[in-house]
């Protein structure tokens, strides 16, 4: 799936079309991979938009970048055998080749859906995010903000497993059901109600320890208001930000309030926890095991409905992590 055009304002499937070619042939150390599934996210979006600086510059004409599961069809590299399952840059095609290093393997009996969502980047994300630069002690108050989403979703249970108060903000009252009924969120508040800022503040009586925050914009300017002394705010994206030309201003109160108030504000980058993606794994695994942690999914078949659904995604039709599924 190539990138036709840069969107001009919100992202259009049109934005992608399908194109074909012959099947690389792995070089020396190199890896042949059928893609299995792929993974979108919103921090994609930002990549297009030319605001994710690890990301590289915009360009229109080539494939999609994007992290999937696939099975080794050919490899020139010892470490890896045809048949094995791997996870990587398989980007949005049906096969890649890459050299051996930038390919993992992951348990080849288990759903593809496991390893790009709760135990791929999704996971780790949530999970670092919230344990390393939250540190949610128990009894505090925990607000995540796009609390449906891939990363959104388990930064709530992860919360709840540290014995936090969690109040989810989502876009929809399904949405809002979802996170308490099923996924153990204490409130949910629907950030279209009219009444939103009350609903927040009834929600937050005791204001807020953590926000975990991966919207940006005016949800983290209400945010910043109900922090407690000593609070801390974990900027993981900008949702709200990234499917415009025209991305709006920063909330007002900053610096003053995390002055006055003593609050950390402070961003990360899942990369820099590489060492550590093993034991956050086989924790979050451990997690799902004793019912925990329930990883939601939004799926989609086949690489031609990627683009609609990198739209779905953005514009709040999905729920947990969004996977296309490319091939058995």
């Amino acid at each position: 799936m190539m990138i036709a055009s840069l969107p001009d304002g919100q992202l259009s499937a049109d934005n992608f079309q399908l194109a074909s070619g012959p099947v690389a042939e792995p070089g020396d150390g190199e890896v042949l991979v059928r893609t299995l599934a792929i993974t979108i996210g919103a921090g994609q979006r930002a990549g297009l938009q030319g605001s994710a600086s690890y990301a590289g510059a915009p360009t229109a004409g080539r494939v999609m970048n994007g992290t999937g599961v696939g099975r080794v069809v050919a490899s020139n590299d010892a470490g890896f055998a045809e048949g094995d399952v791997v996870r990587g840059m398989t980007n949005w095609q049906d096969y890649a080749s890459a050299p051996a290093s930038q390919w993992e393997k992951v348990d080849a009996g288990g759903d593809p859906a496991l390893h790009l969502g709760v135990l791929g980047t999704n996971g780790l994300t949530a999970y670092f995010g919230l344990t390393d630069v939250g540190n949610p002690q128990p009894g505090e108050t925990v607000v995540v903000s796009a609390a449906a989403g891939s990363v959104g979703h388990i930064v709530g249970q992860v919360a709840k497993v540290k014995g936090a108060r969690v109040v989810g903000i989502a876009g929809s009252d399904d949405k809002c059901r979802t996170l308490v009924d099923d996924l153990g969120f204490d409130v949910a508040i629907n950030r279209k109600d009219d009444d939103f800022r009350d609903q927040f503040k009834a929600a937050t009586p005791d204001r807020i320890d953590v926000y975990f925050d991966n919207t940006g914009g005016d949800i983290l300017g209400s945010a910043l208001f109900r922090m407690n002394t000593h609070g801390r705010i974990v900027c993981c994206g900008v949702v709200s930000q990234y499917d415009t030309s025209t991305p709006g201003p920063g909330p007002r109160g900053i610096p003053g309030l995390l002055v006055n108030n003593r609050v950390r504000m402070e961003g990360f980058l899942i990369f820099d926890y590489a060492d550590r993606f093993v034991a956050g794994r086989a924790e979050m695994q451990s997690w799902i095991d004793s019912g925990q942690l329930v990883p939601r999914v939004s799926e989609f078949a086949g690489l031609e409905s990627a683009g609609q659904a990198f739209v779905e995604l953005l514009g709040g039709g999905t729920v947990g992590t969004t996977i296309v599924r490319v091939a058995e």
